[in-house]
């Protein structure tokens, strides 16, 4: 499993003890320390090899939008915010996401399931590409981090605030939103059908002007999703 050297830039230490817990929930972050300014940030960035920052916009000394265009190569920035009307200025300094205060962890997971693998400065691109593991995303199980792979997903059902995630050989629970998981899976293959289900394009077995078939199990086509379901398929 690729893993990421991250920092968190914060001065404010509940919004920072938010983001720790978050970070060490997560299997694929190794936290590697917690800066109340940008100057001390630096320090670390120095001395260590750091893929991630999450970076709070307001900070004493140096403002986060000025730390970022001080580096000259800086790691993949996640910014932390209670302000979003900086939104936009983030994205146009190519910032990976654009959290809003407070966060949720499941919007903090679908910001850091947009990493990108960092590559080794003496490793040839196409050794990187051989090695680069399938996509895939990790979700909340029973305490647990449960890793699905993203090719092995059949279809993803709507429960309120929870959605199942139903692949060949398995079934999970996880609090979540459907909305939430289509756009992470939007450049994946995957087709809103109805208003509680998302399926995997490239799974469906048989379909009609009434349901699609994956898996051996049909799944409704929805009378405002017709349209664009029956044009995605039908071309």
């Amino acid at each position: 499993m690729q893993r990421y050297n991250c920092i968190i830039v914060e001065d404010e230490p509940l919004a920072a003890e938010v983001i720790k817990d978050y970070v060490l929930q997560t299997p694929f972050l190794q936290l590697k320390g917690i800066c109340t300014d940008a100057l001390y940030a630096m320090e670390i960035l120095q001395k260590e090899k750091i893929d991630l920052i999450f970076l709070d916009i307001h900070l004493p000394k140096l403002k986060g939008f000025d730390f970022i265009k001080a580096l000259k190569k800086p790691p993949q920035i996640i910014i932390t915010s209670a302000y979003q009307e900086y939104a936009l200025q983030g994205y146009e300094l190519n910032v990976v996401d654009y959290l809003l205060k407070p966060i949720e962890f499941n919007r903090f997971l679908m910001a850091v399931n947009k990493l990108k693998e960092p590559v080794a400065a003496d490793a040839p691109a196409m050794a990187h590409t051989a090695l680069a593991e399938r996509p895939s995303l990790f979700f909340n199980v029973s305490k647990k981090r449960v890793k699905i792979y993203i090719d092995e997903i059949l279809f993803i059902e709507s429960l309120k605030e929870y959605i199942r995630i139903t692949t060949k050989d398995k079934s999970i629970l996880t609090k979540f939103q459907l909305g939430q998981i289509e756009e992470m899976l939007a450049k994946n293959g995957f087709l809103r059908v109805h208003r509680s289900f998302l399926v995997a394009k490239n799974k469906i077995d048989a379909f009609s002007a009434t349901d699609v078939e994956i898996g051996g199990r049909q799944i409704p086509i929805g009378r405002s999703y017709k349209e664009l379901v029956m044009a995605v398929l039908e071309a």
